[in-house]
């Protein structure tokens, strides 16, 4: 029976445990040649970065090249004076009777969000909505660092004031100190 048993036995192996003394350091020639990878990887980056700057320029140039002249009858068409008051009306930019009266700014989100404030004064006979702003954040030396075009999706009655509290304008220049929004494009409503 004896015999029986020790046929039957068998012992599980005892597993080692894990500790810091099992890490080797990787080799000094692996370092450097992860080393040298990174420095190749970003050279080849940034030539890559600015041939994408130049090329816009060169398809600008392009673009205004293929342009065609105004023809004569179109821009006398333009230089025309309105004939009624109601077509004088229709012409009238939005933006001519709203005004900014104050503004203000502050950070959010980690520093990196901007958050404007903004007093709205709609001096029209009708009702403004859909506002475009310009934001542009600048450095203390006057160096504008971050343009955002943020769009106010509500009215503005007419004959009336409007304050609009932390409107998101978007991401900007950490550095940043200064902001300046003006009024870019507005709806009649």
């Amino acid at each position: 029976m004896t015999m029986f048993a020790d046929l039957i036995r068998f012992e599980v192996p005892r597993l080692r445990t894990f500790s810091v003394r099992h890490l080797r350091a990787p080799p000094r020639w692996l370092l450097a040649i992860l080393v040298a990878g990174l420095g190749f990887g970003i050279m080849l980056f940034g030539r890559a970065h600015h041939g994408a700057e130049s090329r816009p320029a060169a398809s600008t140039v392009a673009l205004a090249k293929a342009e065609p002249a105004p023809s004569p009858a179109a821009s006398s068409a333009r230089n025309t004076a309105p004939s009624t008051p109601a077509d004088a009306l229709a012409m009238a930019v939005p933006t001519d009777g709203l005004k900014i009266s104050s503004q203000s700014w502050r950070r959010g989100g980690f520093g990196s969000r901007a958050l404007v404030t903004l007093t709205l004064r709609n001096d029209n006979d009708y009702a403004i909505g859909d506002i475009g702003l310009l934001c542009t954040f600048s450095l203390p030396d006057g160096t504008v660092v971050t343009e955002r075009r943020p769009t106010i999706r509500d009215t503005v009655s007419p004959k009336s004031r409007k304050t609009f509290v932390r409107i998101h304008a978007g991401y900007v220049n950490i550095t940043a100190s200064r902001a300046k929004c003006s009024l870019q494009s507005a709806s009649r409503m």
